[in-house]
């Protein structure tokens, strides 16, 4: 007797299939899916490319921080009051300036986080990065300088000193970039739009330079034109009442008066720069970087570096030189809490 089989109707054998199909499909789908995620967890960019990238980007918005204020077509309106209850204005420059800046950065690497001080709605998916490298970046940074995307966070301020801007006090007004990997400064631009000045840098490689002699005893001081008298006491405290003080606009600004620039730029220099309310990471980021690569540091009042993945805000002041001993300053600053201030 003929051992007995198991027969399928065309139906079956239909079903059959269809189920064999799926399980095929799940099995392959989730090889693909991890291999997809895998590939873009191991997705690098150069950091030469974003530091030519940002470059770009920051020149990009001085043009349009540049064009509205030369067109009269500021208008201004006010964020609300600061913490320290100074205005904080909004104009179309900023707005301009980062929906360039925001938008070819993101356009370029969609991969990697980008945090500015302005929000909006607009995007431009036409703005693309032209892959030129200028010749003073080849020439100065070789070879490849590759990071996971993941481990890159870029601050963008696409207008430092938007209050002096207001005020036609053109020469603190700056646009900025900085790409920090792994919470740590690399690359810093800060771009001087009304006189088309750009300082970078990228690791220990920058085309900025500091002076060759700074004071300490006691040291030339540069503070924030706001609320200046507290400021003013913290400083003479912890160096003497002979101590000058500079009173100046933006961050950025600040942070080229403790460099040596070309003739060409009209700049106050400072030795120290010195800050002691909160502060936000796109105003101090590309200048912490910057000093990084000469040498120099910017720490928190306490003694600390500023970590720069996520958080926007920075509440622990700030104390930035090149060129001098850094400790030695930490070590005359007198205690302060900025919760309190």
């Amino acid at each position: 007797m003929a051992p007995m089989g198991i027969r399928l109707s065309p139906l079956g054998v239909a079903v059959f299939c269809l189920l064999g199909v799926a399980v095929l499909y799940h099995l392959y789908s989730g090889v693909i899916s991890n291999h997809l995620a895998a590939f873009r967890q191991r997705r690098n960019v150069d950091l030469r490319d974003l530091l030519a990238l940002s470059v770009e980007a920051a020149i990009l918005g001085g043009k349009e921080v540049k064009r509205v204020h030369e067109e009269k077509g500021l208008q201004e309106k006010s964020k609300g009051k600061t913490r320290e209850g100074a205005n904080d204005p909004l104009t179309m420059g900023d707005l301009e300036s980062h929906r360039k800046m925001y938008n070819l950065i993101k356009n370029t690497f969609p991969e990697i986080t980008v945090n500015s001080e302005e929000h909006d709605s607009v995007v431009d998916k036409s703005l693309s990065w032209s892959r030129v490298i200028p010749s003073e970046i080849a020439e100065k940074i070789t070879g490849q300088n590759e990071v996971p995307a993941e481990s890159v966070t870029v601050w963008i301020d696409p207008l430092d000193a938007t209050q002096e801007y207001t005020e036609s006090l053109l020469k603190y007004v700056t646009t900025m970039v900085c790409v920090a990997v792994d919470g740590k400064p690399v690359i810093g631009v800060i771009h001087k739009p009304f006189t088309d000045f750009t300082a970078w840098s990228l690791g220990q490689e920058a085309n900025v330079h500091a002076r060759s002699s700074y004071s300490t005893t006691p040291p030339k001081v540069i503070i924030s034109r706001s609320h200046s008298g507290q400021v003013k006491s913290y400083v003479h405290e912890a160096f003497g009442n002979s101590t000058t003080i500079v009173q100046a606009g933006g961050a950025g600004y600040k942070v080229l008066s403790l460099l040596d620039l070309p003739a060409g730029e009209s700049m106050d220099q400072a030795d120290v720069y010195i800050h002691i309310t909160f502060i936000k990471k796109w105003d101090i980021c590309a200048g912490d970087a910057l000093l990084r690569a000469l040498g120099g540091h910017m720490m928190t009042l306490k003694g600390e570096e500023i970590d720069y993945r996520d958080a926007p805000l920075n509440k622990g002041g700030l104390v930035a030189s090149v060129g001098v001993e850094h400790k030695d300053l930490l070590d005359k600053l007198p205690p302060w809490d900025l919760e309190k201030h």
